[in-house]
């Protein structure tokens, strides 16, 4: 959800003044950074999970309010839209068995949840973008009443000098529709994964997260459909980039893949965020600036697919986190901890290697694999290690899962809980099958509703059978 605001009016004099403070905040984290004050502690895993709501029907439903009240549980929060929800995990140690810890309590959070719904007549839904989901379910009508969402909504179109938000998405069919409002957000929902990095390995790892988000979002892309049309096979980000675009220049884009990889220092997009993006949010606090309390909000309104984060160790030591924001949500929690693992040990190779990140790919080329790998999923063909162009299936399978693997191991990770969830991943590329590919191949093979195809979505997804074994 983000953090949540006193107030959404504000005068000149709070930008002003919340101005300054992110710049004492701004250059307090870079003094850290490079005094080498962050926390040496071992990697952690992390995620969130943002879910649906729906009827029997299959159609949204916005009650996350009383969903939360009944939940009373504080790792369970409100999204923008009243319909959606979203689970955090707590921190793992990236070591031992900790990819089947994440998978036991992310399972035992689902089912509360699920009971809790079933309580209200409700079921949940992990999945990339509802299929489901109609324009005119994206109105203001279905946002969460908080001060955090009014304000967001009204400083981007103070932004956009009140010009509406026109999507245009072309993929098997195209898709045009226009918001006076920034709801079009709320239709995709993500499986986020964070990991707090090593010291002093900062700038590989953030490097490394970027080029390992073109293979990541072709093997997890789990969302074809937007209003009933067949887009991209992760229509999510498009969909994203353009829901919250403030209409400016391309380097103040919101939601954006970046520009360049980074050099010295995580502080490089820190800067950036002061200097190139305007105000959303300007809250101003009186807490310590040690506190950045103007330096988080102020990131907090960035939507990078790859976002570094600073937050605190338990004794309060400031650490770097890395949040990818590349992976739908679904289609099970099997596949999610898939995804993760695969991530995990594939950064951690990347990050640790000889060969650092930043040359194994010109920026460019990373930034299209991504674009590439969004929109043709399983299908797509990316450059890797300036080589030609490469199917994914056969990428990953030759030379990306033999590098994760070794990552993993690396992190001293159980080797059975490695086996198990690359195991999907790999499963994935034989059958080229992953939440995409199902989704549109029921649609074909039973010329099914959206409806229909969703109940028999759900029907799977309540198995946790990874994806790639799915029948049709």
């Amino acid at each position: 959800m983000g953090q949540e605001l006193e107030t959404s009016n504000f005068a000149d004099a709070d930008y002003e003044a919340f101005t300054r403070q992110l710049k004492v905040e701004t250059d307090l984290v870079a003094a850290w950074e490079k005094a080498g004050e962050q926390s040496e502690a071992p990697p952690t895993a992390g995620f969130e999970l943002e879910a649906w709501l729906v009827s029997d029907q299959m159609l949204p439903v916005g009650a996350n309010d009383r969903f939360i009240e009944r939940m009373e549980n504080p790792l369970v929060v409100p999204e923008l839209a009243a319909f959606n929800v979203e689970f955090n995990g707590n921190p793992a140690e990236l070591s031992g068995n900790a990819l089947s810890r994440l998978h036991a309590n992310l399972s035992d959070l689902w089912r509360s949840a699920s009971l809790t719904a079933d309580d209200m007549g409700l079921r949940l839904a992990m999945i990339g973008i509802l299929p489901t989901i109609m324009d005119a379910d994206l109105s203001p009508e279905n946002m969460t009443e908080t001060e955090r969402y009014k304000a967001l909504n009204d400083q981007v179109f103070r932004l956009r000098k009140g010009k509406p938000i026109n999507l245009k998405i072309s993929g098997k069919e195209d898709l045009v529709s226009q918001h006076m409002d920034v709801m079009l957000e709320a239709a995709a929902t993500s499986f986020q994964i964070h990991m707090k990095v090593p010291k002093g390995k900062e700038v590989d790892y953030y490097n490394a997260s970027k080029l390992v988000s073109a293979p990541l979002v072709a093997l997890s892309a789990n969302s074809p459909y937007l209003f009933g049309k067949d887009l991209w096979a992760e229509t999510r980000i498009p969909l994203f980039e353009q829901a919250v675009s403030v209409g400016d220049w391309d380097y103040a884009e919101r939601v954006t893949f970046g520009v360049r990889f980074i050099e010295d220092s995580l502080s490089e997009v820190f800067v950036a965020n002061r200097q190139r993006y305007p105000v959303l949010l300007p809250q101003v606090s009186d807490r310590q600036a040690k506190k950045l309390d103007h330096f988080r909000l102020q990131n907090g309104t960035i939507w990078r697919w790859n976002r570094p984060l600073v937050g605190w160790d338990a004794d309060g030591t400031p650490h770097f986190r890395i949040e990818q924001r590349v992976v739908p949500a679904g289609p099970t929690i099997a596949d999610s901890i898939a995804n993760a693992a695969f991530y995990y040990g594939l950064i951690t190779y990347l990050a640790e290697d000889s060969i650092r990140p930043h040359q194994r790919a010109q920026f460019f080329t990373a930034r299209d694999n991504f674009y590439t790998a969004a929109k043709c999923g399983m299908d797509a063909e990316i450059r890797w290690d300036h080589e030609d162009g490469k199917a994914i299936p056969d990428l990953v399978l030759n030379t990306l899962l033999p590098m994760a693997r070794e990552g993993l191991e690396n992190l001293q990770l159980d080797r059975a809980d490695c086996e198990l969830y690359l195991g999907i991943i790999e499963g994935r590329c034989r059958t080229c099958q992953n939440g995409a590919v199902w989704q549109r191949r029921y649609v074909t093979e039973h010329n099914a509703s959206m409806t229909e195809m969703l109940q028999a979505y759900l029907a799977r997804q309540q198995t946790d059978i990874p994806v790639h074994e799915w029948p049709v």
